[in-house]
């Protein structure tokens, strides 16, 4: 069999055994749908790709109906988010089909999916795979699936025939996730204190509307944002009331998700009176850039050789480059609509991970989550700290059951659990949430009075 040539190193799924009788349309007739992230970043995310001319669409947030497809057209015994992210894709290809009226050689001639991909001692390394069955299964063989590697950001290389992944689409991509971070840090800043219920869902909504008004015309980020300060400040807050401040930390699709997936426990929590201090997704974008420098000064500790690789050298200062502008242009956004927030110090996270975690044994979150349960205690950042992870998580299960027990042992003080999700059991995933929340509350209570 003659394959077909790749113009680089983009990724493309099920490229090898796509029906040779399908005549798909031309990219720019092309859908491109996304989702996995929280509906806010997505919103922001879909006006960014549209403004360079990208058809993108993103899918309604993962509910239990998704993770049901994903149990029906999946392999047996996978991890939550697989069945999740999965069944959600096959969920909204049977709404266009059944309820759309768009026939399935039309779905598959017009769509494609975008995702990100990975390897480690994690089966995000196989979702490749889920897709391939899941699709084929349910019915749509043919339907393109593209994905990016997650850990190489800007460095993605693309066929353009297919998919943009051009540096110039993750840049934009990169300040749509920094604004869809701050909308959300902001929200669990303030909800918890809002005088009036809903108020603050309700500004932030018209920020969304103001943000994605100025991706769409491509006007000033900075004059939209400062247009939202404005509405946020005219917000009637009351921080009088201490509340306890809840950690959410974990396997970064469980802990950052806002959906049936990890069973809406940040809405959960802010319902049961505390605040929610969760990790902005762009915290990963950052822990990607330092394991990328990590791994290049080990390999040149290892090179004997005196000779300069300029290459290397170029590719050294572009992501040193890459996180001196992801932290300025966080902070000036974030300056702009007000917000008081600190991204993680890799560096600090790194000296205190690697006390109890080998680093080079990479995979998940890795040393990030023992790092920020110390750091929490430490520095008396959280009340709570709660690890979520999907039932059989290897990488993030060998951590938080283990490795952040061992420290939690060491410390009398800290109040730590370790919670799986697996798409049911949630009577019993909000019990624990409140023994241990009850026990974070009394203890705030007694250091007040």
């Amino acid at each position: 069999m003659t394959y077909p040539k790749l113009k680089n190193s983009a990724t493309i799924l099920q490229w090898y055994d796509l029906p040779k009788d399908i005549e798909y349309v031309p990219k720019k007739e092309t859908i491109l749908l996304f989702g996995g992230l929280t509906p806010v970043r997505e919103r922001l995310i879909k006006a960014a790709a549209n403004s360079l001319g990208e058809r993108y669409e993103f899918l309604p947030n993962a509910d239990i109906k998704s993770f049901e497809y994903g149990k029906i057209y999946g392999n047996k015994a996978q991890c939550n988010p697989t069945y999740f992210t999965v069944g959600n894709l096959i969920k909204y290809l049977i709404h266009l089909r059944d309820n759309k009226g768009l026939s399935t050689q039309e779905i598959i001639k017009k769509y494609l999916y975008i995702t990100a991909n990975g390897c480690g001692p994690c089966r995000f390394g196989m979702y490749v795979t889920e897709y391939k069955k899941a699709l084929r299964d349910a019915g749509f063989e043919g339907f393109r699936v593209v994905a990016f590697e997650h850990n190489k950001s800007i460095f993605q290389e693309a066929n353009e025939d297919v998919v943009n992944f051009s540096p110039k689409y993750f840049l934009i991509l990169i300040k749509s996730v920094i604004i869809g971070d701050i909308l959300t840090i902001l929200g669990f800043q303030l909800r918890p204190y809002e005088s009036k219920k809903g108020s603050v869902d309700i500004a932030l909504k018209k920020c969304q509307e103001i943000i994605i008004d100025a991706l769409n015309n491509k006007k000033s980020l900075l004059l939209a944002l400062n247009r939202c300060k404005k509405i946020i400040q005219n917000l009637d807050i009351d921080k009088s009331i201490k509340k306890p401040k809840v950690m959410v930390m974990g396997e970064f699709w469980a802990a950052m998700t806002q959906s049936d997936g990890n069973y809406n426990i940040h809405r959960f929590l802010e319902q049961e009176g505390a605040e929610v201090l969760a990790q902005p997704v762009i915290n990963r974008v950052l822990l990607n850039v330092w394991e990328s420098e990590y791994l290049r000064a080990r390999s040149e500790g290892l090179n004997s050789s005196k000779s300069i690789d300029f290459s290397n050298s170029k590719k050294k200062f572009l992501i040193w480059l890459g996180k001196k502008g992801i932290r300025a242009q966080f902070k000036i956004y974030a300056k702009a609509i007000g917000l008081k927030y600190e991204l993680d110090d890799m560096d600090y996270l790194y000296n205190l991970g690697r006390k109890y975690y080998p680093v080079d044994s990479n995979g998940g979150e890795g040393h990030l989550e023992v790092a920020h349960l110390i750091e929490a205690i430490e520095h008396k950042k959280a009340d709570l700290v709660i690890s979520i992870k999907p039932f059989g998580c290897m990488p993030s299960s060998g951590v938080s059951d283990a490795i952040a027990s061992l420290v939690a042992s060491k410390y009398p003080q800290a109040n730590f659990i370790s919670l799986e999700t697996s798409g049911d059991g949630e009577a019993n995933f909000y019990s624990r949430v409140q023994m241990a929340l009850f026990k974070a509350k009394e203890r705030l209570s007694s250091n007040l009075s």
